[in-house]
Order: structure tokens, then C-alpha cells, then sequence
């Protein structure tokens, strides 16, 4: 009896989970958070409302409420680790539309400021970068992480080119080992299934001969039953 050797169907499904844990891997290793050391309101545009709503938001994404912020002329400081912290997320160099905003009961949202945040302002040692709106709004934003890509996105010498290099030759480095330990994983994974498949397979092969025999005999057509 010819024994035909089916595909594995987890190996698709396993293939599927290892490229969707490695494009989040990549993310992961690649992305740099941001989140709200400080802020101070000048002024409100809700009339109706003696305690505003200020919120932060970057395009496409969606809003972080201020919940502490509340009146003018004071400085809220925060320690990063806040529930609704971190405010966003750089997964690349590529700049974000970001603002601050105060929510409006009638009309459209008004806005504090709007700008253009990137990873190339987190230049300073500390990894900070202030934004002012003269009337509006001061705020002392942090994201240590920022400061390899805005370094790497702000200066064009030879040293750039060499510190990007190096940033990408690690993540490379750690998603060649992470292919490799998978691969291995799924070729001893292939080659226990294949040894087990052989096992039944024998084992399935042993029994029906058994079972032939004792029908022969059941039936007198055996060996035996023909010298008697």
C-alpha cells in the first residue's frame, strides 16, 4: 500500500505567527515614545466653562485628554508614567501634525497650537524639546529615544551615516538571530512530526498485516490450514 506524506497544516499558520511577531518586533525595536514632562495654558476659549478640557492629539490618532489641566497661568508637571502617558509614538524618523487643543461644546475644537513634531527636536542631552505659543500654551515634551533618530535625521556628515548604519546593522543583527532560532525551531519541530508519522505509519502497517492474518485464519485460507 503506497503511504502518501501530507504538508504539516500548522506550518502556514506558524509561518503567519512568526512574520506578524516579527513586523512587531521591528516596530517595537524601532519606535520611540513621547510623553508630557510639563505644561502651562495662558488662556481658555471655552466661554462656557470655567474648567477647560485640554487635550493633545497627533493626526490619525487619537486624543490624549489633559485631565489635571484646568486653569491658566499654572505649570503642571508630570512624571511620565501617568495612565493616559505616553502622548505618541515615533516608529520612524518621518515628523507627525500634532497640537493642543481645547474641547468646545458648540463648535469645532478650538487649538492652542498646532506644529509639525519630530524626532529631530529631541536634540537636547536630557532628551527634552519646549514648545511655546506666545498666549497660548508652554510645554516641555520628553522622549529619550528620539534623540538616535532626530540625530540621525538632523546631521548629514559622515558621523550620521556611521551612527544610522550601526542603529540598523543591530536590528538587523537581532532580526537575522530571531529568523534563525525560528528556522531551527521549525526544521527539529518538521523532522519530530516526521519521526512520529513514521512511527504511526508502521505501526499502522504492522496492524493490518495482523489483522489479514487473522482473517486467513479465521477463514482456513492461511498457510497453515493448506499442510493440514
Amino acid at each position: 500500500m503506497p503511504m502518501r506524506r501530507r504538508l504539516n497544516p500548522r506550518a502556514p499558520f506558524a509561518c503567519l505567527i512568526y512574520f506578524l511577531f516579527l513586523s512587531r518586533f521591528t516596530e517595537f525595536i524601532l519606535s520611540a515614545t513621547v510623553t508630557l514632562d510639563s505644561i502651562e495654558i495662558y488662556k481658555t476659549h471655552e466661554l462656557l466653562s470655567s474648567k477647560p478640557t485640554v487635550y493633545f492629539r497627533c493626526k490619525q490618532e487619537n486624543k490624549t485628554v489633559l485631565p489635571d489641566v484646568k486653569q491658566m497661568h499654572v505649570l503642571y508637571t508630570f512624571k511620565g508614567k501617568e495612565s493616559w502617558q505616553p502622548l505618541t509614538e515615533f516608529p520612524s524618523e518621518k515628523c507627525k501634525r500634532c497640537g493642543i487643543y481645547e474641547q468646545d461644546t458648540l463648535k469645532s475644537d478650538d487649538v492652542f497650537d498646532e506644529w509639525e513634531l519630530c524626532p529631530s527636536d529631541f536634540v537636547a542631552d536630557d532628551g527634552k524639546f519646549r514648545h511655546t505659543k506666545d498666549k497660548e500654551v508652554n510645554a516641555t515634551f520628553s522622549c529619550p529615544e528620539c534623540m538616535a533618530l532626530g540625530r540621525d535625521s538632523s546631521n548629514a556628515s559622515g558621523s550620521h551615516n556611521g551612527g544610522k548604519g550601526m542603529h540598523w546593522a543591530l536590528v538587523i543583527a537581532i532580526i537575522v538571530l530571531v529568523s534563525t532560532v525560528f528556522v531551527l525551531g521549525a526544521v527539529a519541530a518538521y523532522k519530530y512530526w516526521q519521526k512520529r508519522k513514521r512511527e504511526h505509519d508502521q505501526a499502522r502497517f504492522l496492524k493490518l498485516f495482523e489483522d489479514g492474518d487473522d482473517i486467513e485464519d479465521e477463514l482456513g485460507i492461511g498457510p497453515l490450514s493448506s499442510a493440514i
